[in-house]
């Protein structure tokens, strides 16, 4: 049990695995992303109608966000 007396609802069984600390650590990063498009991006809530629009919108808040990380990226790739 954990220290406030809550229990994980996911068995042992899987969260023993490596693979699930893994996918934990994957989920984090992308869920990043997506939470900074829908918080400072204004990707919350639609601006147009049709997916084009609403494509070319999401993609232009993914590629700022690129740009956010990529001072980060760049450190920890020297």
């Amino acid at each position: 049990m954990r220290w406030n007396g809550r229990r994980s609802a996911i068995d042992g069984r899987t969260t023993r695995h490596a693979g699930y600390a893994i996918s934990l650590r994957v989920r984090k990063r992308i869920e990043e992303a997506f939470g900074w498009a829908k918080t400072v991006a204004g990707m919350r809530k639609a601006r147009h109608h049709g997916l084009p629009k609403i494509g070319w919108q999401f993609t232009l808040a993914v590629g700022g966000y690129n740009l956010v990380r990529l001072p980060k990226l760049l450190v920890a790739a020297a």
